[in-house]
């Protein structure tokens, strides 16, 4: 008889002065294993197919790789273009995720190669996840959006398209701070928490808007219980509010009384609640906090049966079932990790005249079959599109030079609108 699944808790803090990453585990508090080696970001610490353990370094531009049973040798380090706000790994083992800036990254775990990016939202990203078939990827960011993208869908777009979201939820009307995906792939429901006070429950299949649920404060995170039947809100305040789904079904939008529902709310941290997590069997949650503490919960008593100190506050705190090879020091992981392209590989059979090397990856389009009117078409508008800029623009160094003028005027206004933004949000948020 098999022996049954052991749950432990990940979390890491912004000091990492004695570690990256700790793993306890959670009724005895007993630390099992620790990573070292930097510290790392809110909304980013992952695990990568039960094998590696994934960070993105706190204020810099690259991701520490740990092999799960090679706890105190940091294995790798993914440099990538930016600054990483938030990471996210596939639960097949096949993608990785990254928020840099206001784009999303997506490489190929095996090849290691950047399949592409998207630039759909207009501020920084603050949290990414992946639906538990893999199948979609939801983004939320500083411009109030979450983005739902088919996986399927954006990867047979080709690289002359923008691919395109399946849906743009634009209902929040402050920053998105975190984001849950429910059981069930594309049938899954989403919770959508943000500084605007809101949790959102939204339905993945026809992407309509299932229930708002107003708050005193903003929310930093959430999560629900694994049978769906309760939603966890960890607030700015350091409370965690405990809201049934089921009570009103018939009603969309609710309010959260704290005053009547003084018996719904977990009460024992004193800073904002930066990360929930709900155990398998619904009894135990997690919370971790800015008041630099990890608490584990009694669900239906809300009595806190542990606190686990850190040195730092809380960026990441969650439960996950402990991979076979995670405490097996003699263990080797299936597949080695490549090194990770910070480019787009174009999917062109390209060849080095020099070494003669040839790199063949599969084309959207067979030159070799009659093309259809409407690829034709599509050619001639791009030729046109040519035309056009060409008579506009001119050649040679008139070109270049107005180019260099248009992409320093865009990141001039780029930086005027940011600036813009944060000085409302500031605003609403004092107001508040």
């Amino acid at each position: 008889m098999a022996a049954p699944a052991l749950e432990v808790v990940l979390s890491c803090d912004a000091g990492g002065s004695l570690w990256n990453c700790n793993v306890w585990e959670p009724r005895s508090g007993t630390t099992l294993n620790s990573y070292r080696g930097g510290n790392t970001s809110a909304r980013g610490l992952c695990m990568l197919a039960g094998e590696y353990l994934l960070g993105a370094q706190l204020g810099k531009n690259f991701i520490n790789v740990w092999e799960l049973q090679r706890k105190d040798q940091l294995q790798q380090k993914i440099i990538c273009p930016g600054v990483v706000t938030c990471l996210a790994a596939s639960p097949n083992g096949l993608h990785v995720t990254a928020g840099i800036g206001e784009s999303i990254y997506l490489w190929e775990v095996s090849t290691g190669n950047l399949l592409l990016t998207l630039n759909r939202h207009y501020q920084d990203l603050t949290c990414i996840r992946f639906t538990d078939d893999s199948s979609h990827l939801i983004s939320g960011g500083k411009d109030n959006l979450v983005l739902v993208w088919s996986l399927c869908s954006v990867l047979q777009v080709s690289f002359a398209r923008m691919p395109e979201p399946r849906y743009i939820w634009s209902r929040h009307t402050l920053p998105v701070t975190d984001i849950h995906c429910g059981v069930g792939g594309p049938l899954s429901r989403v919770a959508t928490a943000s500084l605007d006070q809101t949790v959102k429950l939204w339905e993945l299949s026809c992407g309509e808007l299932l229930m708002s649920v107003l708050f005193d404060v903003g929310i930093m995170s959430v999560t629900l219980d694994p049978c769906e039947y309760y939603l966890f809100c960890g607030g700015n305040d350091g409370s965690i509010f405990h809201v049934n789904l089921f009570t009103e079904p018939d009603q969309r939008e609710k309010s959260f009384q704290t005053e009547k529902g003084g018996s719904q709310i977990f009460k024992g941290h004193r800073n904002q609640v930066t990360c929930l997590s709900v155990s398998m069997d619904g009894t135990l949650l997690i919370s971790g906090s800015h008041d630099e503490t990890v608490r584990l919960w009694d669900v239906q008593s809300k009595q806190c049966l542990r606190t686990i100190n850190h040195k730092g506050p809380v960026t990441n705190a969650f439960l996950t079932v402990a991979s076979a090879n995670m405490f097996n020091p003699d263990s080797k992981p299936s597949i080695s990790l490549p090194k990770f392209s910070r480019h787009v590989h174009t999917s062109e059979i390209t060849e080095n005249e020099e070494g003669g090397v040839v790199t063949l990856r599969l084309q959207h389009n067979n030159k070799e079959a009659q093309e259809s009117y409407l690829e034709k078409a599509e050619e001639l508008y791009s030729v046109m599109c040519a035309a056009a800029d060409k008579h506009m623009l001119g050649d040679g160094e008139n070109t270049k030079m107005r180019v260099v003028e248009l992409e320093d005027e865009v990141k001039t206004l780029k930086k005027i609108n940011r600036d813009l933004y944060d000085f409302s949000v500031q605003v609403l948020t004092k107001q508040s």
